[in-house]
């Protein structure tokens, strides 16, 4: 068909768009940059069109959903597509309740309109969220659900997960969303595929499939036991049934975007940090001889203590911050002061997000300086957005931790990234990188880590620029060499 899409497409996300667009159900397992959800958003206006649907659920992660509604379908979308859009908001207001009515019960609808629900994964986590979204697609049932970064519901056991799999069987038309279907293991697949059509993959449960795929070992570590999976197997049969449904897209095959230039900047700690990092490795190589560190959770809270201390501070249970003596923040100034352009600066915990951001403003001025974290309020996310993306702004400095402001963002501004610190999630390290490295990017980006030689910090960036999950190297007797 000729659908009039407002902007011109990049030939790779034709090609997307002409092979999935009238698909029931569909995967865009398109790369970070590549504009995967312009080809979701000239998808529903065609369905639109052809009087294939009238409503839209899209699930996105905070700090992308607000894009859907306020940049993408609005940049996108077809001039001759009518709209009504509705963002969800966890307070019921008196105008919300409003907007939400003439958008989910058809007696309220104006005829001659998509009508579109942009929604955060994260409130299919509750029980309001939930009934929601039920409720909309089964009073609207010529319907297509859209699940933006898909891998937020690839734990299988996850409520969040079980919520959205309950809404997709609702849905007429669904597609799934992500650049990188696999940060763990291929077993990520099951829980994004199973929103599809559980069929897909010809698996009745996540076990099934496990069995198929994966290789497991009994094990044992102190006195528990567990089921550890020690290889893949049958990989060409699991491509072919997925390459079945679904669009890869990689950067490197469709754009000529410029390289990647990646930098390390050595941060040598203090007296007081090395004295405390010796105390704390001994005690976690002390917990793990003694049995105390048997999941791979409790390795990695022993690492990210660790990373704390090398960062320069110290968060206990209680959740107070003791800070310590460092020149990590002293090293970041330095690189600064020898930038050009605007840059991101990215750090796991809010308190070193906070004092980055303190330390820039007193330097470069109030104006120089934003922050993006968790305790950014949702209204304000946006309008940050668009101040650092303007050439002719003052802010030049964008601080933010990547599992908030690494998604679905983008920051082509930027063309220095610095990492204060780094998180051991390898998913939410590429996510990040990615943020300047997109379409509309025109200059080499370079990528700065901080890192103090001889400690965990080496560990985990050597790991991440391996593309190694690291969760998936802390079983077993893998677990103690992390924490020597």
């Amino acid at each position: 068909m000729q659908y009039e899409s407002k902007t011109k497409p990049y030939a790779h996300q034709q090609i997307a768009f002409e092979k999935s667009w009238q698909k029931k159900n569909f995967a865009l397992f398109m790369e970070m940059g590549t504009g995967k959800t312009k080809v979701a958003v000239d998808t529903f206006g065609a369905l639109f069109q052809q009087n294939q649907i009238d409503t839209v659920l899209i699930f996105a992660p905070k700090g992308v959903y607000d894009n859907w509604f306020s940049k993408e379908i609005p940049q996108h979308l077809s001039e001759e597509v009518q709209t009504k859009i509705v963002r969800w908001q966890p307070s019921m207001t008196k105008k919300f309740q409003e907007a939400m009515r003439d958008l989910v019960f058809r007696k309220y609808r104006e005829p001659g309109f998509l009508h579109i629900l942009v929604m955060n994964i994260e409130a299919m986590s509750t029980t309001k969220g939930a009934t929601t979204a039920l409720r909309y697609l089964k009073d609207n049932p010529n319907n297509m659900l859209i699940v933006d970064e898909s891998t937020t519901v690839k734990n299988s056991k996850a409520i969040r997960t079980k919520n959205v799999v309950r809404v997709s069987r609702l849905a007429k038309y669904r597609r799934i969303l992500t650049g990188s279907p696999i940060t763990r293991s291929p077993l990520d697949l099951f829980s994004q595929c199973e929103v599809l059509d559980p069929e897909l993959l010809g698996f009745k449960n996540f076990y099934t499939f496990r069995n198929r795929y994966a290789v497991i070992r009994q094990r044992s570590l102190g006195p528990r036991s567990f089921q550890e999976v020690v290889g893949y197997q049958r990989l060409d049969e699991l491509n072919l049934k997925i390459d079945s449904f679904s669009e890869r897209v990689l950067k490197e095959d469709c754009l000529d975007l410029p390289k990647k230039i990646y930098m390390k900047r050595e941060v040598e700690m203090t007296g007081e940090q090395k004295k405390l990092y010796k105390q704390m490795k001994k005690l976690a190589l002390a917990q793990f001889d003694n049995g105390e560190l048997s999941t791979t959770q409790s390795v990695l809270t022993q690492i990210m203590r660790l990373q704390q201390i090398v960062c320069g501070h110290l968060q206990p249970d209680d959740g107070t911050i003791q800070p310590i003596k460092n020149n990590r923040l002293s090293e970041l100034l330095e690189a600064v002061d020898e930038l050009q352009g605007k840059a991101i600066i990215w750090a796991t915990w809010t308190h070193d997000v906070l004092q980055v951001a303190d330390a820039l403003r007193r330097r470069f001025g109030d104006d120089s300086t934003a922050t993006y974290y968790g305790g950014t309020p949702q209204n304000e996310r946006q309008a940050i957005i668009e101040q650092f993306q303007d050439e002719a702004s003052p802010l030049r400095f964008f601080v933010g931790q990547p599992k908030t402001g690494g998604f679905g963002l983008t920051l082509t501004a930027a063309t220095t990234v610095i990492y204060f610190s780094n998180a051991y999630d390898l998913e939410i390290r590429l996510q990040s990188e990615d943020r300047p490295h997109r379409i509309g990017q025109t200059k080499p980006v370079t990528y700065i880590d901080l890192v103090s030689t001889g400690t965990i910090d080496d560990k985990v960036l050597t790991a991440l620029r391996n593309k190694i999950n690291i969760s998936s190297e802390v079983l077993g007797e893998k677990a103690r060499e992390w924490l020597i």
